[in-house]
């Protein structure tokens, strides 16, 4: 089943949140949007992970976007190694969850509803706020188990935007 969908690229985002004893956040390339009215994100969690209780706890949570030069982010995240936050530049979002000013863009959210499929849970959030950071760099890309994609033509597609507003929220 990972192999058939490896097929299917997806980005890399950094969910991250707080607890009692501090920062936690783990690597998540299950994320995606779920509608405009009201603003609302999903991400999915493994029930085993030690962060996703601490970020389910608190209720609020940040979406972090990875940028294509931001595998070492992703690789510190996940891991296991519990020093994830050990000399690395961030910020609490208003709301104290960890944010990430070097990422793509932020998106601050509060845990909304809570489904449980297999062995993860499925995360509906309500988005609070949304912070870009560069609108131009290129996404972190995960497929086929790789970073990135094959060794084919690199250039993106820029998709029809049907005439949406940029800034919906």
């Amino acid at each position: 089943m990972r192999r058939a969908l490896g097929h299917f690229a997806s980005g890399v985002t950094i969910v991250t949140g707080a607890g009692a004893d501090g920062p936690v956040g783990f690597a998540c390339q299950s994320f995606a949007s779920v509608s405009l009215d009201p603003p609302l994100v999903l991400f999915c969690a493994d029930h085993r992970g030690r962060a996703w209780p601490i970020i389910r706890a608190a209720g609020v949570f940040t979406v972090n976007v990875l940028a294509a030069d931001q595998i070492d982010l992703c690789m510190r995240f996940g891991s296991r190694d519990g020093a994830k936050f050990r000399d690395l530049d961030w910020t609490a979002s208003p709301w104290g969850s960890p944010s990430f000013p070097e990422t793509i863009v932020q998106i601050h959210a509060k845990v909304e509803t809570v489904y449980t499929a297999g062995d993860h849970d499925v995360i509906i959030g309500r988005v609070l706020s949304l912070s870009e950071a560069d609108a131009d760099a290129r996404p972190l890309l995960f497929y086929r188990g790789r970073f990135g994609l094959d060794d084919g033509d690199p250039s993106f597609v820029t998709p029809i935007t049907w005439g949406w507003d940029d800034h919906w929220w």
